[in-house]
């Protein structure tokens, strides 16, 4: 009676689960890491000025152009966008900007004159222009063309001696284009993945104790299979966005994170049972496996609101 109410508990969290994967593929099963696309701009003065990046798309996530309705307009003028740090004038200036390339304006601003940076954390474009602009003379500056060339793609943008400009327009126009290259910030990345492998730990070790998972061998089984599975994950993607492959990079970060889920599994099955002062059937150590994955993957996506830059 017990084996068959866990195989149908099992089987119910599995399917509840796997519809929220799916549904929710931006969001990792552990606190995994999440695309991003970080500008640096470390040549500009103290005079206000706003970024964004132009997207070859028109949509990416949630950011998207504007709709022409007024409840889409994203600036703190708007009562749903009162939380954004600039008004309708702003917004207006990224709006009315035109590019001849087929460049999108998604709505996602950033003042930068004081920060000297963009973080593009959630669903950044694949394909993108760097766009500034500058309130107190109305004018643009543009790059060329860059694209994501790694789960976290680092630039920094030389404004040094350019003309803030529109290449296109005659009457304000310059041959001179700000100049970004790459500039993958290892330090930073290592930083942040050890975060995610802590709290991922910190976690599944929680959710163990609930279980009944108290042997120091069991906590320690524990804490080593994740830092394990963490960083296989973590290479993993890392290495398949660098090869390029952000077409099928969805599916294969579902199927990554179905792999790490099966590895902890199996070992649970073997190592926690082994460990323990009283021995369980094996469909509760996968239990275990499946809800310490759910509860990770629910706190990843609360923090990766909260905190983007790390999650």
């Amino acid at each position: 009676m017990r084996k068959s109410m866990l195989k149908k508990t099992f089987a119910a969290v599995l399917c509840a689960v796997t519809l929220f994967s799916v549904l929710s593929l931006s969001v990792s099963a552990d606190i995994g890491p999440k695309p991003s696309v970080n500008v640096s701009f470390p040549d500009l003065g103290d005079t206000l000025c706003y970024a964004t990046l132009l997207s070859k798309t028109e949509s990416t996530g949630p950011a998207s152009v504007w709709s022409g309705e007024e409840k889409d307009a994203r600036h703190n003028e708007n009562p749903n966008y009162e939380y954004l740090d600039y008004g309708y004038d702003i917004w207006k200036a990224f709006v009315d900007y035109d590019e001849k390339d087929p460049f999108f304006f998604l709505q996602c601003i950033w003042q930068v004159n004081g920060t000297k940076e963009l973080n593009w954390t959630y669903y950044p474009p694949s394909e993108f222009k760097v766009l500034l602009y500058f309130p107190e003379t109305g004018e643009y500056s543009v790059s060329e063309v860059f694209g994501r060339y790694a789960f976290d793609s680092y630039f920094t943008v030389r404004t040094e001696g350019t003309r803030f400009s529109v290449e296109y327009d005659e009457k304000l126009s310059s041959n001179d284009r700000i100049n970004a290259y790459k500039s993958y910030n290892y330090g930073k990345e290592l930083v942040s993945l050890a975060v995610r492998i802590v709290l991922t730990i910190l976690i599944e070790i929680l959710i163990g104790l609930l279980f009944g998972f108290r042997a120091k061998k069991q906590i320690l089984t524990i804490a080593a299979v994740n830092a394990v599975t963490q960083i296989i994950l973590n290479v993993l993607l890392s290495v398949l966005y660098i090869n390029r492959a952000p077409d099928v990079f969805v599916f294969l970060y579902f199927l990554c994170e179905v792999i790490v889920f099966v590895i902890e599994a199996a070992v649970y099955c073997r190592l926690l049972k082994k460990n323990g002062a009283k021995e369980k059937s094996n469909i509760y150590y996968v239990l275990y496996s499946l809800a310490a994955n759910a509860v990770s993957f629910a706190v990843g996506w609360l923090l990766a609101s909260v905190i983007p830059v790390i999650f």
